[in-house]
């Protein structure tokens, strides 16, 4: 990746605000994050090296102004630098009011300009959202210098860059960052690029935010694609939950970013890439998500062919090592698909059978020809349990301080 038009600064997590409206909490019956979980959550990604962290205003529920107050003591006595905490906010006096007394480090200001917003949402006209926006912004920058102020449009890419420009022109003066939310996902990368490039021309001295929804699978190429074009921050949560289809997930951002240009990661402890997903599931009792690009999902492989190969030397079938962000072992499952290679592999190596490899493709033709019986209750492993029973195989002696010593290669 060139870096001539590089400015990225990291990723601004918003696990705690639109995380927490993502349908994956209704589905695990969570519906909320508790203070335990948050202090978990936010302590993991500060070791991650998150440093920029998006909360609920304090208007939308007691329970989360509660929580803000407990987690801001808490980071605070984790003694780390450069931690900002931020409200999500409307443009209106009332919620930045609240905001700046809960002791908030930063407002994260949106609201919505396109006819539909304007028609639907607030009811506010065009001309009066510029007037209104730039009253707000300017008092709240002379009365609270050393607060960091990011304004939005809502709905950005919906939103014509005519009517951005007339905005934006009255009140990038007054603020740390210009946010581009695709707050419904409809942007491609084309227009991300685009778009950013002309923002980045328009105003060079302001940082830029974009915000991805996945509402067409382009959260994370359109995030990509972003800091390649200029933008400063990315915001991104924990498996990018978020509303309806997520936004960016952080680690698989990272990974990307990892291999497009390794110095877009030299703030981030890689490692915890994959714990850090591991504890969400923890938390809400799921598996980490299939389509998330650092998980054990993505080290597993099922088909014989694969399953061979991986025997002999994972990089056959697995391109990226995913070790670097905390996967460290892969997963080669039993099933209709095994061959006579896991299958000795399997019997020999875990079930410490002796067993020869042309018993074993013997064994392997019985098995698959059962696998329509496979199901929830009746697990490969059951199956092969019970077809190599006519076989009479016997159990190899191994010592137990050998076992660990073993090399777990097919030949």
């Amino acid at each position: 990746m060139g870096n001539q038009n590089l400015r990225f600064k990291g990723v601004i997590d918003t696990t705690f605000r639109d995380g927490q409206q993502s349908p994956l909490m209704f589905d695990s019956y969570k519906y909320r994050l508790s203070l335990e979980d948050k202090k978990d959550l936010i302590y993991g990604l500060i070791k991650l090296g998150v440093r920029d962290f998006e909360f609920f205003s304090p208007i939308v529920s007691a329970s989360e102004f509660e929580d803000f107050i407990h987690l801001k003591e808490y980071v605070k006595s984790l003694h780390i630098h450069n931690v900002r905490l931020l409200a999500h906010c409307r443009c209106h006096p009332h919620d930045i009011k609240r905001a700046i007394d809960a002791g908030f480090d930063g407002l994260n200001l949106y609201i919505g300009m396109t006819k539909l917003a304007q028609e639907f949402s607030h009811g506010i006209k065009f001309k009066e959202i510029i007037s209104s926006v730039k009253k707000t912004l300017k008092e709240v920058q002379a009365t609270y210098p050393h607060l960091y102020l990011r304004f939005s449009a809502e709905d950005s890419f919906r939103t014509p860059l005519s009517d951005l420009y007339q905005v934006y022109d009255e009140v990038h003066t007054y603020v740390n960052t210009l946010g581009m939310p695709d707050t419904v996902g409809i942007a491609t990368p084309e227009m991300v690029k685009e778009r950013v490039s002309a923002l980045r021309v328009r105003y060079p001295d302001v940082d830029l935010e974009c915000h991805f929804h996945n509402d067409r699978g382009f959260a994370l190429i359109n995030a990509v694609t972003a800091i390649k074009s200029g933008v400063s921050y990315v915001d991104t949560s924990v498996w990018g939950m978020a509303e309806r289809s997520g936004i960016t997930s952080v680690t698989g951002l990272l990974l990307n970013l990892y291999y497009e240009d390794k110095a877009l990661c030299k703030n981030f402890d890689l490692k915890l890439c994959y714990p850090l997903n591991v504890l969400m599931g923890s938390i809400l009792k799921h598996q980490v998500p299939p389509n998330e690009p650092v998980s054990i999902t993505n080290r597993t492989h099922t088909a014989g062919v694969h399953q061979k190969a991986v025997l002999n030397n994972p990089y056959v079938y697995e391109a990226h090592d995913l070790s670097i962000f905390g996967v460290t072992s892969n997963n080669l499952l039993l099933g209709p698909l095994s061959g006579k290679n896991l299958i000795h592999y399997y019997l020999r190596e875990i079930q410490f059978y002796d067993v020869t490899f042309e018993k074993a493709a013997e064994i392997a033709a019985e098995f698959k020809s059962k696998s329509s019986k496979m199901s929830k209750k009746n697990k490969p492993e059951k199956i092969l349990a019970e077809t190599i029973h006519n076989y009479h195989l016997t159990k190899l002696s191994i010592k137990e301080e050998f076992l660990k010593n073993r090399v777990e290669n097919l030949n």
